[in-house]
Parts: structure tokens; sequence; C-alpha cells
């Protein structure tokens, strides 16, 4: 296995995170922060040099400042290890998002749920702002009901990836939980994951967004994908939200946040429409 990385101006990251969000297929991308002197670079893991520099040329191409990079061979145990380094715990409210390597030694406390997470899952750990925001909303939802209301509740996840945010939503004990994804890996993902979280409830499908509702109606939907993938297919994503539902909208730029609302706002007799923002992407909820 061969592993590039390569420093990263700061400017150059929000280019760098839309091109990589944009793109349908899995990537082998993730981004490192170096909370003591502020430096952030970027790190892949291929399996023959020819794959690693054609990933490169592709990301290089987003980049104002192009830097240098280093290529090394590198074992599966150090890869996972060099993964270890940078992932850690993170949580909001009642919910944690965990390695799965600290599976015996995490102290959860009493009455929180932990989503375990695999290395390398680059945008799928969580650690996006796009999914953090798509996060805080589930759990605002969360805590609106009565424990016991929420088995009653249906959720969906368009444009699921691994599958977090639904997963997520099991740990919650929200009720029908489902998620679809017009990428057969990310799915596949999806459903690995939800075994290592012994959640066979989230129910993951190849599909995308016209025939993935299904012609059903439900009490959240979360759609973290693009605001241009969003507004094109508003008329299917409104309608699918049931009355007293919820719809978050997230992989949202914050600075294209105010076209998403525009273009949802006339299609339902929405009660609120809010916009909540974090580093450079914001989400767009609204309710009935």
């Amino acid at each position: 296995m061969l592993e590039l990385s390569a420093p990263i101006d700061p400017a150059d990251r929000a280019s760098i995170e839309f091109h990589l969000f944009e793109t349908e297929e899995l990537h082998p991308w993730i981004f490192f922060d170096d909370v003591v002197t502020g430096e952030i670079s970027v790190q892949g893991i291929f399996e023959t040099e020819e794959a690693a520099r054609q990933a490169w040329d592709d990301l290089v191409e987003q980049l104002a400042h192009p830097p240098s990079f280093k290529l090394r061979e590198v074992s599966e145990t150090d890869w996972k290890d060099s993964y270890k380094e940078h992932f850690q715990p993170w949580t909001i409210g009642a919910l944690h998002w965990v390695p799965v390597w600290l599976k015996d030694e995490y102290a959860l406390p009493q009455g929180h749920e932990a989503v375990w997470l695999d290395p390398g899952m680059a945008f799928g750990t969580g650690n996006h702002e796009t999914t953090r925001l798509c996060v805080e909303r589930l759990l605002e939802v969360y805590d609106e009901y009565a424990k016991d209301r929420l088995k009653s509740l249906n959720i969906i996840d368009a444009g699921c990836g691994s599958g977090i945010l639904a997963i997520s939503a099991c740990k919650l004990g929200f009720g029908s939980v489902a998620g679809f994804d017009n990428d057969p890996d990310a799915v596949r993902i999806a459903r690995e994951n939800a075994a290592e979280n012994q959640t066979p409830e989230a129910l993951f499908a190849v599909a995308d967004l016209v025939s993935g509702f299904k012609g059903q109606a439900y009490d959240v939907v979360l759609a973290n994908i693009l605001a241009v993938v969003l507004i094109e297919y508003r008329a299917q994503i409104a309608p699918v939200v049931a009355p007293g539902g919820a719809l978050v909208l997230s992989g949202i730029l914050a600075k294209e946040a105010q076209k998403v609302k525009e273009a949802f706002a006339p299609l339902r007799d929405w009660t609120s429409i809010q916009i909540h923002e974090l580093g450079e992407w914001s989400s767009v909820t609204l309710r009935l």
C-alpha cells in the first residue's frame, strides 16, 4: 500500500472539500488538522503508484497553491495506526462517535449511545461539518419528542454515503430508518457499518432522488448532498415530508444557503425555515 500526503494551504481547503463532496464515488482523501501548529494536510492510501498519482492530478486542479507531495510505502497496520492518531471520539448530547478500536475501553455514560467508526472512512466518520450539521438537527428533533413516541417516527437519509446519519438515528431510537445512495459501494459500506453497530433495522438501498423515496412520506428527511443537486431535485424532495415533519438539507456552502432556502420555500406551507452554519458549510431546516 502507498500513502500520499501533502500540506494544504488553509485557503484551499473549502475548494477541496467541495470537490470531494461533489464526487459521487467514494474517495481516498482525508484531512488531518494539527491542533498545535494549525497546519492542514491531506492524505490518501492507494494500492499502486499509478492510482496515487492519478488521484493527486485530479485533486491538485482544485488548488490555488499546489504543494509538493510525499509518497511512501505503508503496511496495512501502519495505515490503520496512522488513522488512530487523528480520529478521536466526539459527542453531541447523548450520542457519541467513537473509533471502533476504542470499543473495549471507551467509557460510555449511562443512557448514552455510541456509533462505532472504522478507520479510513473519510467523509463517513462524521468529522465533516456537513455531517455534524445534520446530526445537530437530528438531535433537535429527538429532543422534541417524548421518547416513547420515537418508535412511531420514520426517517430517511437521502444520499446516505457510509450510513452514519441513519445509524445515528437508530441509536437514538427512531422507529423506521432507511437510507439510499446512487453509489453501490457506499451502500455496501453503509450495510457493513450497520452490522458493526448492530443496527440491522437501518435499511439501505441503491437508488437516486427520483426512485429512493418510493412515494412514501417521512417524519424526518435528511439530505446531505450538494446545493445544486438539492435545488435540481427539490420537486422530488419537498413532497415526501409528512405533516408535522422536518426536512434537513446539508452539503451546502454557507454562501449558497439563501439560494437553497428560496428554492424550497414556495413548495410547501413550511411553519419555519432555519439556516445554520459551521465553518464554510451550512444546513437549511424546513418544518411543517
